[in-house]
């Protein structure tokens, strides 16, 4: 086990067991709020391409991914729900990923992992591309912290790989306080449009 992946569980077990009232809080008001799971659980492409299941506090009404505009939200989407409004602006519903980190899918700083079909499927990612998926997945990353959801997808893996290159404890802690000004600010949080999956 190497060094990030003990303080990556260090901090993900403190943070679940600080934050344990807190999430049980989340989970009643999603609950009472609408029905459906409190857990929306999705694939996605986790370390090397392999699939893993990444779990969110769910915002979004129960099949949201069926109707409207697929998997992807937008400016005023009617499917979320009136807590999800809430849990999305502040970033709560992705604290369930602490678990993913526990289990060893995902780190606390990585790229965010894509989708098991898009913008593509693992095999369709260019050779420079598939190095994204040599770290494993993070919580948050260098795309998220450089435009967030503003930014096209292109330029998502290509942030990615900047990130695999540079690798380094110092600059997960500069993504680390970025997320939290992020955070904080809300800023680049709503998909204002396409974001291209052309390669």
């Amino acid at each position: 086990m190497t060094v990030k992946r003990i303080i990556d569980t260090v901090i993900a077990l403190c943070a679940l067991l600080m934050l344990s009232p807190f999430l049980i809080i989340t989970a009643i008001a999603i609950k009472i709020d609408s029905p459906g799971p409190i857990i929306f659980k999705q694939e996605r492409l986790g370390r090397w391409g392999k699939p893993f299941r990444i779990y969110k506090f769910r915002s979004m009404c129960q099949n949201a991914e069926k109707t409207g505009s697929g998997v992807y939200s937008y400016k005023g989407d009617t499917r979320i729900t009136k807590v999800g409004k809430i849990i999305r602006a502040t970033s709560i519903d992705e604290l369930p990923q602490l678990w993913n980190i526990i289990k060893g899918d995902m780190a606390l700083i990585g790229p965010r992992p894509a989708l098991t079909y898009h913008p593509w499927s693992f095999e369709q990612y260019t050779e420079e591309q598939k190095h994204m998926f040599d770290v494993r997945p993070g919580v948050t990353g260098w795309a998220q912290v450089n435009g967030r959801k503003e930014v096209p997808w292109l330029k998502r893996i290509q942030l990615n790989c900047e990130y695999v290159r540079k690798v380094s404890f110092a600059f997960d802690v500069k993504i680390f306080f970025l997320t939290i000004f992020k955070v904080l600010s809300n800023a680049n949080n709503e998909n204002v449009g396409e974001t291209g999956v052309k390669k």
